[in-house]
C-alpha cells in the first residue's frame, strides 16, 4: 500500500508539469502565430506530447485560455496577500490590489492584445463576463471582497455583495486600458491606478448614505441582468420604504 501511495505522489507532480508545459507552449504560440492560427495539434507538437494528451488536459483552445485566466488569478491572490494584511485605508488597499495585478500580469502583457481580440466578443467564452469565466471572475471578486472587508471604511450591509463586484468592474476598466498601454512598464496604467483608487474608495464610502442607495441599487439591477452570476444577493435585503 505504501508503495502504491508513493507512486501516486510522484505521478501527480508530473501530471501538473505536463499541464503547465502545454499551457506555456500555447501562450508562446498564441504570441508568435496569433490565437486564431494556432491549433491544438501545433501546441501538442511544440510541447512534445500527443494530440490526445493535449486534449486530455485542455478540451479546446478556449479551455487553454481559461487555464491562463485561472493561473493569473492564483498568482494575483498569492501576491496580493501582504496588501490585504496591511493598511486599513481603503484607497491604499485598492491601489495595492490593482498595482499588484499589474505586476503579476506584466510578463503576459505581450499576449494581451491577442486574447482581448477574442475576449471582447460578448458571445465568446473567453469574455470575462461569460459563464465559462465564472471561476476566474469569482476569484478576482473575492480579492476585492477581502480588500473591502479588511478596510476601516463603513459600508451599508445591504451592499456587501454588490460593492466588490463594482470594484471588479473598476479592475476590468483598468485591464482594458492596460491591454493597449504601450508606455514603458505600462506606466500610464500605473498612474491611472494612482489617480482612480482614491476616487473609487471615496465613492464606496459615500455609498452608505441613504440618498445614494437608489442609484446603487440601479447599478445592482444592471449587473444582475447583464453579468452572469453577479449580484445574486445584497441590495434587496430591505424595502426602499425603510430608507
Amino acid at each position: 500500500m505504501k508503495e502504491a501511495k508513493d507512486v501516486k505522489e510522484v505521478k501527480a507532480p508530473k501530471s501538473e508539469q505536463t499541464r503547465t508545459l502545454i499551457l506555456e507552449t500555447a501562450l508562446r504560440l498564441f504570441q508568435e502565430r496569433g490565437y486564431d492560427k494556432t491549433t491544438m495539434r501545433a501546441i501538442a507538437q511544440e510541447a512534445g506530447v500527443s494530440v490526445g494528451n493535449a486534449y486530455y488536459y485542455f478540451t479546446n483552445k478556449e479551455h487553454l485560455v481559461q487555464g491562463f485566466y485561472d493561473r493569473l488569478a492564483a498568482e494575483h491572490a498569492a501576491a496580493v496577500q501582504p496588501v490585504l494584511d496591511g493598511d486599513k485605508d481603503l484607497a491604499v488597499r485598492m491601489r495595492g490590489v490593482l498595482l499588484t495585478w499589474l505586476d503579476v500580469a506584466e510578463p503576459y502583457h505581450r499576449f494581451a492584445a491577442q486574447f482581448f481580440k477574442n475576449a471582447a466578443d460578448p458571445e465568446s467564452p473567453l469574455s470575462p463576463f461569460s459563464a465559462e469565466s465564472v471561476a476566474a471572475r469569482e476569484a478576482a471578486i473575492s480579492i476585492h471582497r477581502r480588500c473591502l472587508a479588511g478596510s476601516d471604511t463603513k459600508t451599508d450591509p445591504e451592499l456587501a455583495e454588490l460593492l466588490p463586484q463594482l470594484m471588479w468592474l473598476i479592475q476590468m476598466g483598468l485591464v482594458l486600458y492596460w491591454v493597449y498601454d504601450r508606455t514603458e512598464h505600462t506606466e500610464r496604467s500605473r498612474r491611472l491606478v494612482e489617480r482612480s483608487a482614491p476616487i473609487g474608495a471615496r465613492a464606496i464610502a459615500l455609498s452608505r448614505f441613504r440618498v445614494l442607495r437608489p442609484l446603487v441599487r440601479q447599478i445592482h439591477d444592471v449587473l444582475e441582468e447583464f453579468l452572469p452570476g453577479a449580484a445574486k444577493s445584497g441590495g434587496r435585503g430591505r424595502s426602499d420604504a425603510s430608507d
